[in-house]
C-alpha cells in the first residue's frame, strides 16, 4: 500500500490546552515541572492520534514551546546579548524573554512565516557563537519511540532557510555563518543516525522563493556535506507553500527524497516534473492534501493527480502527504455542532486531513477500488455547498461587477485634502493617537460571555459597553491623546466581529489556529457571497464622539485583511472575494460618515502576508489589493480623514503600493524591528501622513520616554514633521490597564519633547 506522511501537526490541542498551559506558566500559576509534564501529555496525544489513524511517517520535533524558529535559534545557542545567558541548555526564562521581552530587554522581532498568518521569532545572529545546546530532534525521536513505539520522522528547519530568515549579519558574512552552522547540523544528524533514525525531514521552504546563484551553490554544499557525514540517512528535503525554483538543481541534490507542494505549487511543480522528469533514485513526497485550507479534498481529482505522477515516478517511490504542516488549520471538525449541514459536510480540519491521506493512499493502492462509497459521499457533500443559496446571490455578484469596473479614487489629491483636513481638525504637530483597541479586561470578557449566553439582554450589554467607553474616553483625555478611539470593547477579534455582521460568513465553535506564541485566532469562514446587512460600528463610535470634543476615529478592518485572516471559498478567485468585501465595507464607511464621524481607520495589517511568493505574481496581487482598499474608502468627503494600519511584516518592498492606497494617514510597526523599517523611508520619499509605531505592545514591558524619543527622532530625520503621527505599533487589547496607561503617558511625554524640539506647540481647538 502507498505510504502516507504528515509534515507537522497543530500544537495547540483540541481545546487549546497548549495555550492555557503557557499562559498559566507565564502568570506563575503553574510550576515548571508541571508545565513540562502537561506539554508532554499534549505532545504525546497528538502523536498517538496520528498513529491510530494509520499515518506511516509521523513528524516529531514539530511541537514547540512557542515557535519552531525560536527553537532552532536556542538549540544553536543563538541568544541576543541583551538576555542573561551563560551557555548550556537555554532556560525557559531566556527562551520566553526572547519571544515576549522582559522588564530589561526588548523582545526579538516577530514577522510572518512566508505568506501565512503564522508569526516566527526572527533569529539575531549578531555576535553569537553558535554551539549545540541540546539535540531537540533526537529528544523528540526518543520520546515518541519510548512512550508510543513510534518510529518518528524528526523535522529540522534547514540551514539555508534558517540563514535567510535570520538577521544581524551582512551578505558577505553568509558563507562564514554557514560554515559555523553546518558542523552543528552534522552533529545533530550523526546523533540521530546512531540512535537508529531512518528518515529525517529537513524543511527548506526558502527554495520556493527566488535564489541567487550563490544560494544554489550553498545548497549544494549543505547537502553534499550531509551526505558525506551521514551517507546512510534518508533525508527528505521538504519544500512547501509554492513550486520550487531551480527544480533541475534541487532534484539532483544528494538526498533520498524531495517533498513538493502539489496544492499551492501545483502548476509550477507539475510543469517541472513533466518537462524534466524525476530522478530514479529518489522518493517523491507528493503534497496533495492542502495543509492550509479547510475544505474537503476532491479526492477523485487528487487520485487522478497521484496516478498522473505515478506515470513519472513509480508507485513504490511515491509518498502522499500534506502540502505543508497542519499547523495552519484547526484540529477537528467533530467539535463543530452549529454549522449548517451544507457547510460542515464540506469541511476537513487537521484530523480529517489525516483520514483523507489514509483514504487516498488506500485508493491509489487499490486503483480506486474499495473506496467508491467514500468518494461518492464526498462528491455529494461538495456539490451541496456549490448549489447553496449563499453561493449564488446574483444581486451581490452584479453590484460588485459594476463597481469593480469603475476607477476608485478620492475626488481630490492628498495635498489638497490635507489642507482641508488640517483646517477642520486643527491638530497640533505630531498628533498622538492609538491603533484602536484598549485592554480586554476579565470584566469585559465576562460581560461578553454573559451576553452571548443570554444571561444579559442587549440593553444590559450595551450599557456595559458604554460604561467602558466612558472610562477610556476620560483616560485618553487625561493622558493627553489628540485623536481618540472608543476602545472596541464590544469586539472579540478584528475580523470575527465584522464577519458576524456580514452575510456569507460562518463561524466555528472551536476552529482555533496559532497566530504567534499563545495567541490563537478563530478565523471566520467565507463560504458564500459577502453582503452588507446593517451598520456594524456606528452606534458605539457615535456614542464615544458625544463624550468628547476631540475627534474619535471610526474603526474598521479592511477587505484584504478580512480575506487573508479568514478561510475563504475556493470556487471564485481571491480578487473577487476582496471586491465583495470592499463593497460591503464601503457601505459601512459611508454610514459612519453620515453619522458625523470624520476620521475613519480601515486597518490592513494583512496586506503584506497575502503577497505571493513568486515575484511574477506580486504586482498583480498588489494592484487588486490596493484597488479593493480604494473601493472601500474612495466615496468619502475631502475633509474625512482615512487612516489605515499595518504591522509585523517586512514592508520595505511595497512602499509604493502602500502609498498608492491613498490613505490620509498610515500607522505602521517599527518598534519590534527596532526601527529598521525607517531605512525604507531613508531610501524612498513618502508624501502622505504616517505614524511609525514607537513602542511594542506585544511585550509586557513599559517603554521609557528616552527610547520612544529616540525612535521619533530617527523617523523625523527622514519624514516630514507636518505629516508625522505618533502612536503605538498595534492595538492594546492584550495588554493590562496599568501598563497601557503608563506606556501611553510616556508616549505623550516623548511627543511633547519632540514638539518642543521641532516647533512650538500650537494652541488647538479640540482641547
Amino acid at each position: 500500500m502507498m505510504k502516507s506522511s504528515v509534515l507537522g501537526y497543530p500544537r495547540i490541542g483540541a481545546d487549546r490546552e497548549w495555550k492555557k498551559a503557557l499562559e498559566a506558566f507565564w502568570s506563575g500559576k503553574l510550576e515548571e515541572s508541571e508545565f513540562h509534564r502537561q506539554l508532554q501529555e499534549i505532545r504525546l496525544n497528538h502523536l498517538r492520534k496520528q498513529q491510530e489513524k494509520g499515518i506511516d511517517f509521523i513528524a516529531v520535533n514539530d511541537f514547540s514551546y512557542y515557535d519552531h524558529i525560536l527553537d532552532t535559534s536556542t538549540m544553536f545557542g543563538i541568544i541576543p546579548k541583551r538576555f542573561p545567558y551563560k551557555g548550556g541548555t537555554v532556560p525557559l526564562s531566556v527562551y520566553y524573554g526572547i519571544a515576549r521581552g522582559t522588564k530589561d530587554a526588548t523582545a526579538s522581532e516577530m514577522t510572518k512565516w512566508f505568506n501565512t498568518n503564522y508569526h516566527y521569532i526572527v533569529p539575531e545572529l549578531g555576535e553569537a557563537s553558535p554551539v549545540l545546546t541540546e539535540n531537540r530532534p533526537l529528544m523528540a525521536y526518543r520520546e515518541a519511540k519510548e512512550k508510543l513505539g513510534i518510529e518518528g520522522k524528526p523535522v529540522i528547519v534547514g540551514p539555508l532557510t534558517f540563514l535567510k530568515l535570520s538577521k544581524g549579519y551582512s551578505v558577505s558574512e553568509t558563507d562564514d555563518w554557514l560554515g559555523r552552522l553546518l558542523p552543528l547540523y552534522v552533529q545533530i544528524l550523526q546523533e540521530l543516525v546512531r540512535e537508529g533514525v531512518q528518515w529525517v525531514q529537513i524543511d527548506e521552504p526558502i527554495l520556493v522563493t527566488k535564489l541567487s546563484a550563490a544560494d544554489v551553490q550553498r545548497l549544494k554544499t549543505i547537502y553534499e556535506t550531509f551526505t558525506a557525514s551521514v551517507p546512510n540517512l534518508n533525508i527528505m528535503l521538504q519544500t512547501y507553500f509554492e513550486s520550487v525554483e531551480n527544480y533541475n538543481y534541487i532534484v539532483e541534490l544528494p538526498v533520498k527524497g524531495i517533498g513538493l507542494d502539489f496544492v499551492h505549487g501545483l502548476s509550477g511543480n507539475m510543469s517541472s516534473i513533466k518537462a524534466l522528469g524525476f530522478p530514479a533514485d529518489k522518493v517523491l513526497g507528493a503534497g496533495v492534501i492542502d495543509g492550509r485550507g479547510i475544505w474537503k479534498a476532491p479526492l477523485r481529482e487528487k487520485l487522478a493527480l497521484v496516478e498522473e505522477l505515478a506515470e513519472i515516478v513509480t508507485a513504490e517511490r511515491l509518498i502522499v502527504q500534506t502540502s505543508c504542516s497542519l499547523l495552519h488549520v484547526p484540529v477537528s471538525v467533530n467539535h463543530e455542532t452549529k454549522l449548517v449541514t451544507e457547510l460542515k459536510g464540506a469541511l476537513a480540519f487537521a484530523d480529517e486531513k489525516l483520514d483523507e491521506l489514509v483514504l487516498l493512499a488506500k485508493a491509489v493502492s487499490r486503483g480506486g477500488g474499495g473506496v467508491t462509497g467514500e468518494l461518492e459521499e464526498r462528491d455529494r457533500a461538495l456539490l451541496a455547498l456549490k448549489l447553496s443559496d449563499e453561493r449564488n446571490r446574483s444581486d451581490i455578484q452584479h453590484a460588485v461587477a459594476a463597481i469593480s469596473a469603475q476607477h476608485p479614487e478620492r475626488s481630490r489629491p492628498f495635498s489638497e485634502r490635507h489642507i482641508a483636513q488640517q483646517k477642520k481638525w486643527q491638530l497640533p504637530i505630531l498628533p498622538t493617537t492609538t491603533i484602536g483597541s484598549f485592554p480586554q479586561s476579565p470584566e469585559v470578557r465576562k460581560a461578553r460571555q454573559q451576553w452571548r449566553k443570554g444571561e444579559w439582554n442587549n440593553e444590559q450589554y450595551a450599557n456595559f459597553i458604554r460604561e467602558q467607553i466612558d472610562i477610556w474616553i476620560k483616560l485618553q483625555e487625561e493622558i493627553g491623546l489628540d485623536v481618540l478611539v472608543h476602545g472596541e470593547f464590544e469586539r472579540t477579534d478584528m475580523v470575527e466581529f465584522f464577519g458576524e455582521k456580514l452575510a456569507g460568513f460562518a463561524f466555528t465553535q472551536n476552529g482555533w489556529v496559532q497566530s504567534y506564541g499563545s495567541r490563537c485566532v478563530k478565523p471566520p469562514i467565507i463560504f458564500g457571497d459577502v453582503a452588507f446587512k446593517e451598520a456594524m460600528t456606528v452606534e458605539e463610535t457615535k456614542y464615544a464622539q458625544t463624550r468628547t470634543k476631540r475627534p474619535v476615529k471610526g474603526m474598521l478592518t479592511g477587505p484584504i485583511t478580512i480575506m487573508n485572516w479568514s478561510f475563504v471559498r475556493e470556487d471564485i478567485t481571491r480578487e473577487q472575494i476582496a471586491y465583495q468585501l470592499a463593497y460591503a465595507l464601503r457601505q459601512e464607511v459611508e454610514a459612519l460618515e453620515q453619522a458625523g464621524i470624520g476620521m475613519i481607520q480601515v486597518d490592513e495589517p494583512a496586506v503584506r502576508e497575502g503577497l505571493p511568493l513568486k515575484g511574477d505574481d506580486q504586482a498583480k496581487y498588489l494592484s487588486w489589493a490596493v484597488r479593493a482598499f480604494r473601493m472601500t474608502t474612495c466615496t468619502v468627503q475631502d475633509t474625512t480623514q482615512i487612516h489605515t494600519h499595518m504591522c509585523y511584516c517586512e514592508f520595505h518592498d511595497m512602499i509604493y503600493s502602500i502609498e498608492a492606497m491613498d490613505a490620509d494617514v498610515i500607522s505602521i510597526e517599527t518598534s519590534r524591528s527596532h526601527g529598521e523599517l525607517i531605512n525604507s523611508f531613508e531610501l524612498n520619499t513618502y508624501k502622505l501622513g504616517i505614524g511609525l509605531g514607537v513602542y511594542d505592545i506585544h511585550s509586557p514591558r513599559i517603554p521609557c520616554v528616552e527610547e520612544m524619543t529616540s525612535m521619533i527622532e530617527r523617523a523625523l530625520r527622514v519624514l516630514d514633521p507636518k505629516l508625522f503621527w505618533i502612536n503605538p505599533d498595534c492595538g492594546l487589547k492584550t495588554r493590562g490597564v496599568e501598563e497601557t496607561v503608563d506606556s501611553l503617558r510616556n508616549m505623550v511625554e516623548a511627543t511633547h519633547i519632540a514638539r518642543a524640539k521641532h516647533v512650538q506647540e500650537p494652541i488647538t481647538n479640540n482641547r
